[in-house]
């Protein structure tokens, strides 16, 4: 394949997964109290594995925008309260934890040589990103509005258990069992090619 016909091929596959991204959150969030679980990071991963760190993390980027425009307008109650304590910083965070977990599956990916086992891997650090940096965000800038949330109880134990929790352990096992899957077939038409 030549570099005209890939790069072709690179954008025709970026333009998919984030219609993909934006489809899913607007029809395929699965929502549990106030916040809900992404089955977006399957495209995320998806893409950061064929496409590279910088193509992940643009699908990234893309989920954390939708994830913003959810938030300011209401489709995501809690992300409208974080966004009502500070707008700015919950779009900075928004888009950093988007893009992190687009840009580091694909850098995990790249370091691993069985690439089975970095297909695996690539796609547990992309919920382990996006949850990770929401909880540190949460913890550093919006401790007040995370301990009302708390009620009194351990801020960081209701961080890691209360609002991440269920949540996170399901985005953990779609993205473990679905990216993988599919990013493998991808890779094994491109070797047929």
């Amino acid at each position: 394949m030549n570099k005209s016909s890939k790069r072709i091929r690179n954008l025709v596959m970026l333009a998919i997964l984030a219609a993909l991204i934006v489809g899913l959150q607007f029809v395929g969030g699965i929502s549990i109290g106030p916040f809900s679980i992404t089955l977006t990071l399957i495209p995320i991963v998806v893409g950061a594995i064929i496409l590279g760190p910088a193509i992940g993390a643009v699908l990234g980027l893309i989920f954390g925008l939708i994830v913003s425009i959810f938030s300011v307008t209401g489709r995501d109650p809690g992300g409208q309260m974080v966004f009502a304590a500070s707008p700015v910083i919950a779009w900075a965070l928004c888009l950093l934890k988007g893009a992190a977990a687009g840009f580091l599956p694909a850098v995990v990916y790249r370091a691993v040589k069985k690439k089975t086992l970095a297909a695996y891997l690539a796609s547990m650090v992309a919920p382990v990103a996006n949850t990770g940096i929401f909880i540190a965000g949460m913890l550093l800038f919006f401790r007040p509005l995370l301990e009302s949330w708390a009620g009194g109880r351990n801020t960081l134990a209701y961080a890691i258990t209360g609002l991440a929790g269920i949540n996170f352990l399901i985005e953990f096992a779609v993205a473990v069992v679905f990216a993988p899957a599919v990013a493998l077939v991808i890779r094994s038409i491109e070797k047929s090619e």
